[in-house]
Order: C-alpha cells, then structure tokens, then sequence
C-alpha cells in the first residue's frame, strides 16, 4: 500500500465505528466512511468537539451539522499545491487527500521526462491532479462534466499560481471527450483517469464503472502519443479489485508500449492508532 503520509494540512485524527475524525487545516470535521467497520474507543477529545459532523439519511444524502463556526471556503496545502476546502453534499469536501501519493508520482514523471509533457485528466473533479501537472511544467486537458467542479480547478489553480500555466478547462461527457479527440488526431503523453463507481453525463448518460472502465481504457490508449510515459486509473469501487484494473491495463497497453504494469491500494495514516486506513486503489502504467 502507498501512503499519503506527507500532509501537513491535513490529519486523518482516528477513525472508528464507520466515521473519520479529521483535521483540514484548523477545522475539525468527522465525516462517514463504510470501510471503518471496526469499533474502538473513541477517546480523542476531538471526538466531542469537532467544528461540524455529517450525519447519513436513511431515505439517502445526508446532512452536515453546525458546532462552531466554519467559513464558506478555506484553503489548505500540499507541499507546492494549494486547495480549495468546502463542507459540500454527500459529506464530501472537494479533496480526496490520498491522492497526494499519485500527485506525487505524476509530478516525478513529469519532471523527469525533460521535455515538454502534454496530459489529459478525466474525470478531474476540483483538479488535485491537474494543478499537479501544471506544477511540474506540463500542459493539461482538465475533463469534468460538473460545470461547478470545473470552476473550482480552476479556482485551486489560481491558489496554486498556475492559472497562467498551458491548460483547458473542458465541461464535458468524458466518454464523449475522448471519442472526439481520437477523430482529431490529439495526443497525450500521460492520461489519468479517477472515475466515478456510478454516475450521469451532464445529459443524463448513465455511468457504471464496471461497465464502463475496459472500453473507456481502449478509447484511451487511441489517444496516447508515440513517445508516451503513463496511464493511471484510480478507483473507489469496493468489487473491482486493483489486479482487475492491472489486467485491464495490461492487455492493452503492455502489447503496444511495453513498460511495466503494476497496482496497489492507496491509504491514510490514523494518527490516534497508528493504523493505515485503504481509501481506494490505483492501476499505473509506466513506459520506463
């Protein structure tokens, strides 16, 4: 496992009896989260004095609760990255801070390369990963089809000091994207892709991952250039296992480019008891 155990900013405090107790920034927020299915005690005091709590529904969604006061927007860092952090539905807050391990690669490949390195994020949500991108020098394609998640990329680019940077901000279906830019004829040196488990296109297009993730990764390799470095595809989805994800990339990618293959689970450090909590997988393909 691969752990985000870099953040300064951020601090996963304890987890227990299906919630996070968490620290972004100088607010304290605990949050559910299915995979803590275990029960100790909660000790910290933290537990009873957080700045706000979601609490799930039983009809489904949910809603945050109020103890001290939160402002609309905060900001946060990552070594060289700066976010954007919001209380929004569905207990989210913008930023999945286990992808600093994947940031982190990105940025090291990037760098490494030594020549100019073009990128298209799918799925891109708020941008950790294009502003990482950015960050390193390349120029990036940002693809989301929520309007309002492209405005806070940019919003984080901004924060980060790359507004400036070679990038376009895409409100699109991704499928419908990528089917275009292969009858364009453009090119990507490094695609990455966190999609969604299940979701709708802006039009109402109905998105399953399990369904989806072969055919979209064969699209993809269509759009790889002739000199590519990686292809990553990140996943929240409990029943697909990181090897099937290898595998996907494998039997695509490995026959064309050669390169390598590998998969692990990506996790975040619990500061209460020193424990790793999995927050999802990732699949790389490298050509070095």
């Amino acid at each position: 496992m691969r752990i985000a155990d870099k953040w300064q900013d951020y601090e996963l405090i304890d987890c227990s009896d299906g919630e996070r107790l968490e620290r972004w920034g100088e607010t304290i927020l605990i949050r559910p989260d299915p995979q803590v299915i275990w029960k100790t005690k909660k000790t910290n005091e933290l537990w009873r004095q957080p700045h706000g709590r979601y609490f799930r529904s039983n009809t489904g969604g949910g809603r945050w609760m109020m103890y001290r006061d939160v402002p609309g927007y905060w900001s946060i860092g990552y070594g060289e990255l700066r976010f954007n952090i919001k209380t929004m539905g569905f207990k989210h807050t913008g930023l999945f801070p286990e992808q600093a391990v994947n940031w982190d690669r990105t940025m090291e490949i990037i760098r490494a390369a030594g020549r100019p390195v073009s990128v298209l994020n799918l799925f891109a949500y708020t941008g950790g990963a294009t502003v990482a991108a950015l960050k390193a020098g390349a120029s990036v394609v940002h693809v989301d089809a929520s309007k309002g998640m492209v405005t806070w990329a940019k919003e984080n680019a901004v924060r980060s000091g790359v507004a400036d940077r070679p990038v376009r901000w895409i409100v699109d279906d991704c499928i419908k994207f990528v089917q275009r830019e292969k009858r364009r004829g453009n090119r990507y040196d490094v695609i990455i892709m966190d999609p969604p488990s299940y979701g709708r296109g802006p039009n109402g297009e109905v998105w399953t991952l399990e369904d989806k993730v072969y055919g979209l990764v064969q699209l993809c390799l269509e759009l790889l250039s002739d000199d590519p470095l990686m292809l990553l595809i990140n996943s929240y989805t409990a029943g697909l296992a990181p090897s099937v994800m290898q595998y996907i990339l494998g039997v695509g990618v490995l026959p064309r480019f050669g390169g390598t293959v590998a998969c692990d689970e990506i996790g975040l450090p619990v500061t209460e008891t020193g424990m790793v909590l999995p927050c999802g997988a990732s699949a790389f393909w490298l050509h070095q």
